[in-house]
């Protein structure tokens, strides 16, 4: 994209906020890098210039617009949509895995050298891995200025950083302002903003509208497990089990933004937390894209013109979400919940949760490897499908992550016992976040489209998806809004 030019110009003079963290434009004369959006007056053409990444706008010696922060843009939907290795490597860097680990670290998860890294992401991005880690590192200590009391020695090591030198001189490199100078501007835009309770963060998590939120938070709270997740005051909330600590987080549907409050007993997982909550609610989708090639189909168009913006829900944990969508074969969404709810009493961590009613961690593969399969409220066959999951998770014999290949995953899954073709597919589209996954063998599929007047069986609804790619898993967002579930519906305060 930031290669087209005269398109890029045709976005920045229109102010087309779908752009916003697909490129980002810098301003020559003034040293300056914005999003597309930026109310300010539109530059020159001739004194443009395109980068595909915030890093890159960083690298060549700009520092952020104070008026449209387009640090704060919402994340490239490509990265979700590719598959191939930059597009894993950038769900990496974003889950935080280079200041955990280093490149050396990101390396090791693709089986890439370092070598390979640096060229790739810097002839694509405009930055290697160490720059792109960095301006999220950026990102993360504004968050932490201005909307803490967190004192800013402690805000640079939470943030990443090695150094308090470090950190200072990176943020006035970045945002030409001091760390003192962000929060005394927080102060003043927003005094109530920042939480005097120590560990909780609120924020705001950006997307590109339209956004219909019913579908998407009516699915979590609907399925939500018993002490692991719960709806509360107009929030979905649940447990995070993260790299430094856990954490707890409600996220509530806003007009323009998501608003997210975080209390974490490590500050150094805010990076990670926020991009879970991020996939969670698929807030880096291209709505207009999405909708623009479904509505192509007549027979589609009317559901996405009545709800445009659907969203596909994700997960915070695809070896969590694997483990979820084994306890929910062949059941109803209220067994499903209970049957998690026992493994979560009697394997969770327990957490204490002062503002709501949430007890447990969700429990990891390796605790569930070694549960007494008579314990298990399940038939025969799903006890050792269940086992034979968790095992192999536990044992890094399959893994699903950012940083995994979908279709290797599909053919892992599918070699375990009792996997079938539905549960592959809801996994690579939940905890895999594969755009394209889909559920033709799914009775609630089948019938709306049935209904619809579209193929019954799946192979020949199958050949008619084909014209819906690479956005299948969105179809079946619409497909499924059909029925009156609760799945479907914003649930009630008396949820």
């Amino acid at each position: 994209m930031h290669t087209d030019t005269e398109r890029c110009v045709r976005a920045v003079q229109s102010k087309d906020a779908r752009f916003d963290g697909v490129f980002f434009t810098a301003v020559r004369t003034t040293r300056i890098y914005c999003r597309p959006s930026c109310p300010a007056v539109p530059p020159k053409p001739q004194n443009m210039e395109f980068h595909p990444s915030a890093a890159s706008c960083q690298r060549a010696g700009f520092r952020a617009c104070k008026r449209c922060r387009p640090d704060t843009s919402p994340g490239s939907p490509q990265w979700n949509v590719r598959a191939d290795a930059v597009a894993r490597a950038m769900r990496l860097i974003q889950d935080g895995v280079v200041d955990r680990e280093g490149v050396p670290g990101l390396a090791r998860r693709l089986g890439w050298s370092t070598r390979q890294i640096e060229r790739q992401l810097l002839a694509e991005l405009g930055a290697g891995p160490l720059a792109l880690a960095r301006a999220q590192r950026a990102q993360t200590a504004r968050v932490l200025i201005e909307t803490t009391s967190m004192p800013l020695g402690q805000v640079a090591f939470a943030a990443g950083f090695s150094s308090i030198r470090t950190f200072n001189d990176t943020v006035r490199e970045v945002f030409a302002l001091t760390p003192g100078d962000l929060r005394a501007r927080a102060a003043r835009r927003s005094p109530a903003e920042a939480s005097a309770t120590p560990g909780v963060i609120s924020l705001r998590l950006p997307f590109r509208a339209p956004l219909e939120p019913s579908n998407l938070f009516g699915h979590l709270a609907a399925t939500a497990v018993p002490g692991v997740e719960e709806w509360r005051d107009g929030a979905y909330r649940r447990t995070l089990s993260l790299p430094y600590g856990h954490g707890i987080v409600a996220l509530a549907p806003r007009a323009d933004h998501i608003a997210c409050r975080l209390s974490l007993t490590d500050p150094r997982d805010l990076a990670h937390a926020i991009s879970r909550c991020r996939r969670l609610l698929d807030l880096d989708a291209d709505p207009v894209a999405v909708d623009e090639r479904l509505r192509a189909d007549p027979l589609l168009a009317p559901l996405v013109d009545k709800a445009p913006g659907r969203r596909v829900p994700g997960s915070v944990d695809p070896a969590e979400f694997a483990v979820r969508a084994v306890l929910g074969q062949q059941v109803s969404t209220a067994a499903a919940r209970t049957h998690a709810a026992r493994l979560v009493a009697a394997h969770g961590v327990p957490v204490e949760d002062p503002e709501g009613g949430l007890t447990h961690l969700f429990p990891d593969p390796e605790a569930l490897a070694a549960l007494d399969p008579d314990t298990l409220a399940l038939p025969r066959s799903r006890r050792t499908t269940l086992l034979t999951l968790v095992g192999a998770l536990a044992d890094g014999s399959l893994t699903l992550g950012p940083a995994d290949d979908r279709e290797e995953a599909r053919a892992r899954l599918l070699a375990l016992p009792g996997f079938g073709p539905w549960t592959t597919e809801i996994i690579a589209m939940r905890a895999l976040g594969d755009p394209d996954a889909f559920l033709p063998g799914d009775l609630g599929v089948r019938r709306a489209a049935e209904g619809l007047g579209l193929p019954g069986t799946p192979a020949a609804l199958v050949a008619r998806a084909a014209h819906w790619r690479p956005w299948r898993a969105y179809a079946v967002q619409y497909l499924w809004a059909t029925d009156d579930h609760p799945i479907n519906h914003l649930p009630s305060e008396g949820h």
